[in-house]
């Protein structure tokens, strides 16, 4: 059985976020893969040794305040289980939360986990709109499409992008990159919600956390016609 671990699910859920765990719960049961879903709120406790895929994801500025002192709690833990490979998806707050600080307009520095060696600072333009990247999965690129609404610029220094720009804005607007991957943390700008939109992705983290779990990380196909055609029609309208 694989563990979902949902994080703030009453606080961080922009743009649909909340469907990330739903494609990945089902493609995990279309395949006969048990899955259990663990939606835990601010106070509540969790192992992150037993989950083996963590969600999340991204709220406005209050309710990412109300969940950063909580998190921040559990920073110990979480690095551990970083370390272990849990595979780790988060969502423009929380992708921005992983990283070592946010940088105001004022010049304030809002401290954040330190898991990854990233940082953000505020913008002055709001990058908003469709996006394509090209995600390197298994050696093969792949586009992968998704929605960003940020003012944000987060720059991830030495560590690896999640994808190339081919349209849209990124983490900056600047260096052609977006999100990140560290061991098997994915941060990324991208809600729709990102998953539903591309199963390639989707069926990429369920076998990073078979795999982590010592279990046969080779997924059976399904049929993707239909999902391989939204995919491709975004795909044509951006480029």
């Amino acid at each position: 059985m694989l563990k979902v671990c949902h994080l703030y699910p009453d606080l961080l859920n922009l743009y649909g976020d909340r469907g990330n765990v739903i494609a990945f719960v089902q493609r995990c049961r279309w395949r006969g893969i048990p899955v259990e879903v663990l939606e835990i709120n601010v106070g509540q406790p969790v192992n992150f040794n037993e989950i083996d895929f963590l969600f999340l994801g991204g709220g406005s500025d209050r309710e990412q305040s109300l969940m950063s002192a909580d998190l921040i709690k559990r920073k110990e833990a979480l690095q551990e289980a970083v370390a272990d490979g849990l595979v780790v998806l988060a969502i423009c707050g929380g992708y921005q939360m992983l990283g070592q600080y946010y940088l105001t307009h004022q010049g304030q520095k809002i401290p954040g986990l330190g898991i990854l060696d990233l940082y953000t600072k505020a913008g002055r333009q709001r990058m908003i709109g469709n996006v394509v990247i090209e995600v390197n999965i298994n050696g093969e690129p792949v586009q992968v499409v998704g929605f960003e609404n940020h003012s944000g610029q987060t720059f991830v220094g030495n560590l690896e992008p999640l994808g190339k720009v081919l349209a849209g804005f990124g983490n900056n607007g600047q260096d052609g990159l977006e999100g990140v991957r560290y061991q098997n943390v994915f941060g990324t700008y991208l809600h729709g919600p990102l998953l539903p939109k591309n199963y390639r992705l989707t069926d990429y983290f369920i076998s990073l956390a078979l795999q982590r779990r010592g279990l046969p990380a080779e997924l059976t196909a399904l049929d993707n016609r239909l999902e391989e055609a939204a995919v491709q029609a975004m795909v044509s309208r951006l480029l």
